[in-house]
């Protein structure tokens, strides 16, 4: 049995562990909250925290599933298709090794980085927000303690430059 069973899911990346250590907080923003909420933990990585790899492993499958029934993700062609030609074994793997990377974990994430894996997909705002539901769902199920959850979404939001269309020109 897993003693603690925590995660992320899909679509982390090396940059975003730069982003949430390296860009200052605004106030009220996620990445404000983690830093605050930061300083509370226990100075174990996040990877440590939410488990190891096994924990993650775990809660990326969940997290993998959720996504592949997701109505709204699934109404976008693009990624209909791009799941027909990706096996869904492949991208629960590249997520695992992704988070636990991204959590300063021992693995090595050898994937594609999130814009040229993600651009053909011309991924929404709205598909976005239903992962990250998705996701948050996931967390809650393994009882994702509200500090690591606060983390795991810091780094997810930071690849979202990355992941959905048109995200990058809506900040300059």
């Amino acid at each position: 049995m897993i003693a603690r069973t925590y995660l992320l899911a899909l679509m982390l990346a090396a940059p975003a562990v730069q982003t949430l250590a390296g860009e200052p907080a605004t106030p009220g923003s996620e990445a404000r909250t983690v830093s605050v909420a930061a300083a509370a933990v226990p100075q174990n990585s996040l990877y440590d925290r939410l488990g190891g790899v096994y924990s993650i492993a775990v809660v990326v499958d969940d997290f993998i599933e959720r996504l592949l029934v997701n109505d709204t993700l699934n109404a976008n062609p693009a990624i209909d298709a791009a799941r027909a030609r990706v096996p869904k074994q492949g991208l629960k793997f590249h997520v695992t090794t992704l988070v636990c990377q991204a959590t300063g974990g021992p693995c090595k994430y050898t994937g594609r980085d999130m814009q040229s894996s993600h651009a053909h997909l011309n991924i929404s705002e709205e598909e976005w927000q239903a992962m990250l539901d998705a996701f948050r769902t996931t967390l809650d199920r393994f009882n994702v303690p509200a500090i690591e959850q606060a983390e795991l979404v810091a780094i997810m939001n930071g690849t979202k430059g990355g992941i959905v269309a048109g995200a990058n020109e809506s900040r300059n």
